[in-house]
This record gives structure tokens, C-alpha cells and sequence, in this order.
């Protein structure tokens, strides 16, 4: 049976990554390795899910190779490893979202030219409800589509991320990617998602007209601050 790439996508605080080091186990027990990767951009060397467990895991940048890498992992495994123990089962990657379309392409070729299973464990959407890059083309390439569910507190199907304050009030600009955890970000259903979005619109542009005042700053435009306006039905504040 040829091997597959398996994307795992969800809302935050789903238990994306308790599901990746659940297979990674499984993997193990029956005596097949595994790769584990994390963005560098995480700043750690391990997978840590919320309930405790935890795996150390390879580090890679936006330049990295995942077939080669793969492949000289292979061919460096001894040749009396190469049967049922000691070979490599699965490539478990966490935070995928944040890989580039060249890398989903790659782990594409592991699963169709090495004949490795990858399984991909990450978003489908930021903040604003936009697709990051490795989202994007996972949901066009990968070969199965499976979303871990969780809940908004509505008691609705959380499908959304929504990235709060430290007083938990919504926000509505900024860049895409913002390294955090539960005091940064929360899943929502839709409905509650785009509620949040519009009363985060109203808040902002007060208390960055106060900050630009005091400090002098000019206001910064950028590609997620336009959208966010767009959607919103307001323009950009002026200079």
C-alpha cells in the first residue's frame, strides 16, 4: 500500500499535539522509528502537549530539506536495523502550519518516492481567519484530511483561533505568526469568532491613535491590518 500524507488540522487547544506523540508511541511500541519535527521558530527542541507528555524533536528552518534529510537517515541506518526493528515508520511533524510550500511538497516526495508515512499536526487558519502557507497546501496535497474537534464555549464545534490580550479581550491586527499558548490564544466557533474580530475593531484603533501620540509612532499598514479592515468594512487610519 503506498504511503500517504496525513494532514491533522484544528482549532488551538485541541490536543494536536497529545494526538502526534500518541502515534509517535504507537510507532515505537512496535518497535519502528520515528522523525519528529518542530519549526525553530517554537523555540524548543521537544514537542510538549498540554497533559504532560513530551518528545524531543529535530528543529528546522525555512531552507530545510526534508527528503534529504529523510534520506540520509535511511542510508545511514545500519544494515542489520533494516528489517521490522530499527526501521523508520513514520515523520511526525507538529506546528505545521508554519511550513513553506516548498517543504509540503517535499514531505510529499517522502511519502511517494521513500514510501514513509507523514503525519502533519497543525492550524488551518490564523487569527483573522486567513490560511497560513503550510495550511494552505497541506489541505490542496495531502492524501487524507482529518480535523481534531474541539470546543468554543458556546458548546459549538471551535473551528477558529482567536488571539486574546492578557485580559482576554480579543485582537484584530498584528502579525500572523505570534508564538503562544492558552494565554494568547483561544478556539472559537465562527459565530463567536467574528464577534470578538468586531469588537477588537472597535477597541484598537482608539488605544493605537493613544500609543502614536505618546510615542511619536506613525501608523503601520501592513498586508494583515489591510484585510482585517477590508472585512470589517472600515479604512485604514489615515496618517
Amino acid at each position: 500500500m503506498p504511503a500517504k500524507v496525513f494532514f491533522y488540522y484544528s482549532a488551538m487547544n485541541a490536543g494536536k499535539s497529545s494526538n502526534l506523540l500518541q502515534a509517535n508511541y504507537n510507532y515505537n511500541e512496535r518497535d519502528l522509528r520515528t522523525l519528529l519535527f518542530i519549526p525553530k521558530l517554537i523555540g524548543k527542541d521537544q514537542i510538549v502537549s498540554r497533559i504532560g507528555l513530551a518528545a524531543k524533536a529535530i528543529q528546522f528552518e525555512p531552507d530545510f530539506d526534508f527528503v534529504d534529510y529523510v534520506k540520509t537517515f535511511i542510508e545511514a541506518t545500519p544494515a542489520e536495523e533494516s528489517g521490522s526493528q530499527g526501521k523508520l515508520g513514520c515523520v511526525l511533524v507538529d506546528e505545521a502550519q508554519f511550513l513553506n510550500q516548498r517543504q509540503v511538497i517535499s514531505l510529499t516526495r517522502v511519502a511517494d518516492e521513500l514510501q514513509i508515512p507523514v503525519l502533519c499536526y497543525g492550524l488551518r487558519s490564523d487569527f483573522l481567519g486567513e490560511p497560513f502557507e503550510g495550511s494552505k497546501y497541506l489541505l490542496t496535497l495531502a492524501d487524507e484530511l482529518r480535523e481534531i474537534k474541539t470546543i468554543c464555549s458556546c458548546g459549538r464545534k471551535a473551528s477558529m483561533n482567536q488571539r486574546i490580550r492578557e485580559d482576554g479581550r480579543p485582537v484584530a491586527r498584528g502579525e500572523q505568526v505570534e508564538v503562544g499558548g492558552n494565554d494568547r490564544y483561544v478556539g472559537k466557533c465562527r459565530k463567536h469568532f467574528y464577534e470578538g474580530l468586531g469588537e477588537a475593531s472597535l477597541d484598537e484603533p482608539d488605544e493605537s491613535k493613544k500609543r502614536r501620540v505618546s510615542d511619536g509612532t506613525p501608523p503601520k499598514k501592513d498586508a494583515n491590518n489591510a484585510n482585517m479592515d477590508a472585512l470589517l468594512g472600515s479604512s485604514p487610519t489615515q496618517a
